[in-house]
């Protein structure tokens, strides 16, 4: 068995810690907002019994976990960070079925062009922060997206919305007028 390394980053939302390791987790991305949410992976409910945990998020070869407000990274990052290595190492499965998430765009020639920057511009920046987004939906003008992991809740995922995200969209699809986060 290959030696599991485990490091972590800070994201830019003080509450959120990503945890990578060098190998692939996940396909796709899983987010696991609450205790209740995470009953089909086995990997997020044991880190639910730890009572810091607020949240659980996984893309490809992370996690990123949301603390509780009463914890301190400085008191919890070890542990975090030797649980994440030894349930890696035993191959704790992140869900009870592995399901493989397809690219597909649907909807109107605006809608997939807009799907496919968030996809393949977006995304990977947004993963690089322990993130997520998802399109919701493009009417009249305004691209409704979800934020999941670091993203959601972060101070400065609004800006990173209007000044990157609708920017970039504006600029690639003229259609575009505005770009809003919808609350999970």
């Amino acid at each position: 068995m290959a030696t599991i390394n485990v490091y972590t980053e800070y994201t830019p939302n003080p509450a959120t810690m990503k945890f990578l390791v060098n190998k692939l987790l996940i396909n796709g991305s899983l987010d696991y907002p609450d205790r209740e949410k995470a009953q089909d992976s086995p990997f997020a409910r044991e880190l639910f019994k730890f009572n810091f945990v607020n949240g659980v998020f996984f893309a490809s070869n992370f996690v990123t976990i949301t603390k509780t407000d009463d914890a301190e990274w400085e008191d919890i990052e070890g542990i975090l960070k030797d649980f994440v290595k030894g349930a890696v190492e035993s191959e704790l499965k992140v869900q009870e079925i592995a399901r493989d998430e397809d690219v597909n765009f649907e909807g109107t020639e605006t809608e997939i062009k807009i799907q496919q920057i968030l996809h393949d511009y977006v995304r990977p920046a947004v993963e690089q922060d322990g993130g997520a987004i998802h399109y919701k939906s493009f009417e009249e003008g305004t691209v409704v997206v979800e934020l999941r992991g670091s993203c959601s809740g972060c101070p400065s995922s609004t800006i990173t919305l209007k000044a990157g995200i609708e920017g970039l969209l504006k600029r690639m699809v003229p259609e575009v007028q505005e770009v809003v986060a919808e609350a999970m």
